[in-house]
């Protein structure tokens, strides 16, 4: 199965979490950009980083993307999120402002 082409931002984004870069994952936000992990959000980089930190990039995190859908400004990824904190299907969808993301907002795949 080809993996589905994920436009950029996300895809330099996905890249960044593969390979626990987190200067790049930071970097990939907006300075107000915002994390909602389950209905608690995250908002600024300095609280997505102390959050990535135990749970997203300090977890050793990967994503084997499956599923890649765009409406807009919206990109959606499904696809199978590996970690020392968390494992499943997972739902990423991502509001992209630019080349930044404004916003990432993750649940069950």
């Amino acid at each position: 199965m080809a993996t589905p082409t994920i436009p950029e931002p996300v895809a330099s984004f996905i890249a960044a979490v593969n390979r626990h870069d987190e200067q790049a994952f930071l970097d990939a936000f907006a300075p107000d950009g915002a994390v909602d992990d389950w209905g608690r959000t995250f908002t600024g980089r300095e609280q997505i980083r102390t959050w990535s930190d135990k749970e997203f990039i300090g977890s050793r995190g990967t994503l084997a993307v499956e599923e890649v859908d765009t409406a807009g400004d919206t990109i959606q990824v499904i696809g199978d999120w590996r970690s020392n904190h968390a494992n499943g299907r997972s739902k990423f969808v991502f509001d992209v402002d630019g080349d930044k993301l404004a916003k990432m907002t993750i649940r069950e795949g």
